[in-house]
């Protein structure tokens, strides 16, 4: 996302630094989050300079991973179908949070280290599983400095863009969805539905970090309209991020293959405690 000779794209404003955090539940800034990713994942993020991020509406990390994530809730979609916009020739409410669903990102971290994260994340590997450990505070400090810089861009094709996506950070909020409503007195912020989930994922206790943009109208790159692929790359140096113990220790499961993970931090230069996933902790 960072290249020193970026050029805009297009004329719609610039990608701001938690613009929703009055709307959204964040943690204390010392809350510890844990990730589970394959061995293969991690030692591919440091060397490519990366944090995964999948679109809110292509979440299939697992059979049973909610497919109405992020979605508006059944009881608003009415009334959010009734409210048109001015002008929109038909567009609705309900439009555009479809729309701003379809162009959301999420990189998701939980709250505890559980047999759960361990069993449903990270699946794929043939060297094992391992857990990214750090602070609240500290993920939050090093994503936002990311995007703080000058040189912060959109990597589209080979097309370098104007930096379109808002980063925000919340506590997911677990609701029963057949009986929840959002849009009772007024039209809600479409980042609230972002940061909703159905009840029965509570024990996920998940903090969310989404990258949003509009939900109107198209963007195109050299008159060629943009897609919003399932999943992207938000540029992170990991490796810097590892190195200042901004992650801190590693963990990792019972099968991971620990002479490989070790050389190949070795080889990135990386002196980081691995600790394994949790004695408690009963794995499938």
């Amino acid at each position: 996302m960072n290249d020193e000779n970026a050029s805009t794209g297009w004329d719609g404003p610039r990608g701001k630094i938690e613009p929703h955090a009055g709307l959204l539940q964040q943690p204390a800034l010392d809350q510890p989050l844990f990730k589970v990713l394959t061995v293969e994942n991690l030692i591919r993020s440091i060397r490519e300079r990366y944090l995964h991020f999948t679109r809110v509406d292509a979440y299939r990390d697992f059979d049973a991973a909610d497919g109405a994530d992020g979605e508006q809730l059944p009881l608003d979609r009415e009334g959010n179908a009734k409210s048109l916009f001015q002008g929109g020739q038909g567009f609705s409410a309900a439009n555009y949070y479809d729309q701003f669903r379809s162009r959301a990102y999420a990189s998701c971290f939980s709250l505890e280290n559980t047999s759960h994260i361990w069993n449903n994340y990270g699946s794929g590997g043939t060297m094992g599983k391992v857990c990214l450990v750090t602070t609240f505070g500290a993920l939050k400090s090093s994503v936002n400095a990311t995007l703080r810089a000058d040189t912060s861009a959109l990597l589209v094709g080979s097309a370098l863009c104007r930096q379109i996506f808002d980063v925000n950070y919340g506590l997911v909020e677990y609701v029963d969805r057949d009986r929840a409503q959002l849009n009772e007195k007024f039209l809600p912020n479409p980042i609230s539905y972002i940061y909703t989930k159905a009840r029965e994922y509570s024990h996920e206790r998940e903090l969310r970090v989404s990258l949003s943009t509009i939900g109107f109208g198209k963007f195109t790159v050299k008159g060629i309209e943009m897609q919003f692929p399932s999943n992207v790359k938000f540029t992170f140096d990991l490796k810097n991020a590892m190195r200042d113990q901004v992650f801190g220790p590693l963990l990792a499961s019972p099968d991971c293959d620990m002479n490989f993970l070790k050389g190949e931090l070795d080889d990135l230069g990386i002196d980081l405690e691995i600790a394994p996933s949790n004695p408690s902790l009963q794995l499938s």
